[in-house]
């Protein structure tokens, strides 16, 4: 029985040595930066992370790092700035792509598939051509709320929808049509089916995608860093400002960085069951 699977598959050696494989090569990374976040500047600059492997005693091994990103100014403060606004950017776009997706599945409506085609093209679309216009929609010739977590929360809800939409209308239509139908029969109304059936049905797609939506908010730089003020830096971008422009400052770096990861580490291995089964039913059918 170790031979096979829990579905009763046979097992592939091949697949196994190359996810084996691909993992190692995935963590390589993350241990280089944990290992240089406990190192001292001097002792970074060096010799490579590795050799704290085959020469421990003299890697230079110190927590000052993570006590000097823990004392500096601003740090704590852009955890909560993150948090402020990783969670709207994520509960928004999921709260309207549900709803768009209930009625691309369930409704018939004029020109509904080439609706839907136009917001499957907009995905190709890089965000970065939108970032002028937006700076002067939202600048002081325009809505004044360049700076504000307002603008942050619009521009992630916009971006993020179309990728939710597509996602959620492909697992919604993997859904039994019959339980909607009864619902339709017994007299109940398309918000009564959507929030007693299908969202709760659709759960396993929706927290797929609230875990890739707030990782992604979470490491944003660019959209934090180009519409957010210095008042509301979010972590990523206090990380970027530890870093000079001579390259000291890098073992700080790595020690905030590991500290940063802590809440989206959390969100990730609180929702991860609900990841593969969310992407991948939402994307066979369509």
């Amino acid at each position: 029985m170790s031979g096979r699977m829990a579905d009763r598959r046979r097992r592939s050696p091949l697949a196994m040595v190359t996810m084996t494989v691909l993992a190692l090569l995935w963590t390589v990374p993350t241990i280089g930066l944990l290992i240089t976040s406990f190192r001292d500047r001097v002792s970074v600059a060096r010799s490579g992370w590795w050799t704290a492997l085959t020469d421990p005693v003299g890697a230079g091994w110190t927590v000052e790092n993570y006590g000097r990103v823990l004392a500096g100014a601003g740090f704590g403060e852009s955890i909560i700035n993150s948090l402020v606004v990783a969670i709207p950017a994520t509960v928004l776009p999921i709260l309207f792509a549900a709803f768009a997706a209930y009625a691309f599945t369930f409704m018939e409506f004029r020109g509904k598939d080439l609706l839907f085609i136009v917001i499957v093209a907009v995905m190709v679309v890089p965000i970065q051509v939108a970032f002028q216009p937006l700076l002067n929609l939202f600048g002081p010739r325009g809505l004044g709320i360049s700076g504000q977590f307002v603008a942050v929360w619009l521009l992630h809800t916009g971006f993020g929808m179309p990728l939710a939409i597509y996602t959620l209308r492909n697992y919604m239509a993997t859904l039994p049509a019959s339980v909607v139908e009864s619902a339709k029969i017994d007299g109940a109304s398309h918000y009564q089916t959507f929030w007693r059936l299908v969202a709760p049905m659709s759960m396993p797609a929706i927290a797929a995608f609230a875990t890739l939506q707030f990782l992604w908010v979470w490491n944003d730089l660019l959209i934090a860093k180009l519409f957010l003020s210095g008042n509301n830096a979010t972590v990523i971008v206090k990380l970027q400002q530890m870093l000079g422009t001579q390259g000291q400052g890098q073992e700080l770096l790595t020690a905030g960085a590991f500290l940063s990861m802590i809440i989206p580490m959390i969100v990730f291995f609180t929702l991860q069951r609900f990841l593969v089964r969310g992407m991948t039913a939402g994307a066979v059918k369509g």
